[in-house]
């Protein structure tokens, strides 16, 4: 199949959006599937408002319907719901060409929280966009029912994945953390105000908390919380260690839908510590994490839980299993149509 895939988030940014569609695509080929992706850095951008690491590509719809166009797709996938998105939202509408979309981010709750204003502001945004789509492709059923409570009915399911020939329990342990007091307590991911670290960061149980990962917060957090470790950005194996040698895994987020990081944890056999919202509870069992509506309380029962149940259920999560998942949830169509419609 050929699939024409367009998003808003792509390298050189890191997040959980990115590496998804990273890990999709490559399975994708794998298995003989052809993929146009249309991606910022491929247009003119501009920083985005509170967030200038982002860029929002600035391409018109007639620009990125050319390249569909001239692909000749079987399906059209629009992966995010920024600018350049909207440009392929545009085009196919015009032509009558039907598509798919992601719903990754809690979008409502995570602008809400950058910028002060009402969650349900930004729904009726939510709603719009992805009206028209044939299928919104979602990675939990928490998400699903919040989706459906909010009108969009056309939900599918579309899980997430793990590399395990990365992320394992004999990952080697990073240097750094021979001389740190126990339990280690890791958090991965960015450094932003919407993903709640300072709900950990602030927290009173024992040990040492190490953050890893990079983001505009970091400076300010690493000022008001010195005891912390703050270690910037790994990937790879050196990922790996740091996960399968922390002694709980925290997930303090609020506004994720699925957390992608909590299941590299387990893969490498450490329990997790959250809250109970959506995504952890519909990933976490109670033989693998703890969710408590105090932090530190769910740290010190995480840390009660077998290493072994961990690694046993995180090695579940392939991202063979998710390539076919989503290839499921797509909606393809005639090529001709394409031709037809130009």
């Amino acid at each position: 199949m050929k699939i024409a895939l367009v998003t808003d988030a792509w390298l050189p940014q890191v997040n959980g959006v990115v590496r998804t569609l990273q890990s999709v695509r490559h399975e994708l080929e794998a298995m003989g599937h052809r993929i146009e992706l249309i991606s910022p850095d491929q247009y003119g951008s501009l920083p985005c408002p509170t967030y200038p690491e982002i860029r929002l590509a600035v391409a018109r719809a007639a620009t990125v319907g050319r390249r569909i166009e001239a692909f000749l797709p079987d399906a059209v996938h629009l992966a995010t719901e920024g600018p350049l998105c909207l440009s392929a939202r545009r085009w196919c509408l015009r032509n009558h060409i039907p598509f798919t979309t992601a719903y990754h981010t809690q979008f409502p709750e995570y602008v809400a929280k950058r910028t002060g204003l009402p969650a349900h502001w930004f729904w009726r945004y939510i709603r719009w966009f992805h009206g028209p789509a044939q299928a919104v492709l979602v990675s939990t059923r928490t998400v699903r029912e919040n989706l459906r409570a909010h009108g969009i009915a056309q939900v599918r399911h579309w899980g997430r994945g793990v590399d395990l020939s990365c992320f394992s329990a004999d990952a080697p342990a990073p240097d750094v953390f021979a001389d740190m007091a126990r339990p280690i307590q890791l958090y991965v991911g960015r450094v932003a105000v919407e993903k709640n670290l300072e709900a950990f960061l602030a927290g009173s149980h024992p040990g040492t908390k190490v953050v890893v990962g990079d983001g505009p917060a970091r400076a300010a957090l690493e000022k008001v919380y010195p005891q912390a470790q703050f270690l910037g950005a790994m990937s790879g194996r050196a990922l790996a260690g740091a996960f399968a040698h922390a002694d709980v895994f925290v997930f303090p987020s609020r506004t994720d839908t699925f957390g992608l990081v909590m299941i590299e944890a387990l893969a490498c056999g450490t329990p997790v510590a959250a809250y109970p919202v959506t995504g952890p509870v519909d990933i976490l069992t109670r033989q693998t994490g703890a969710m408590r509506d105090d932090l530190d309380d769910a740290i010190a029962a995480a840390l009660r839980l077998d290493r072994v149940d961990c690694a046993t259920y995180g090695r579940q999560f392939t991202w063979a299993a998710s390539a076919r998942e989503f290839v499921d949830g797509l909606a393809p169509f005639d090529p001709e149509l394409v031709v037809d419609a130009a």
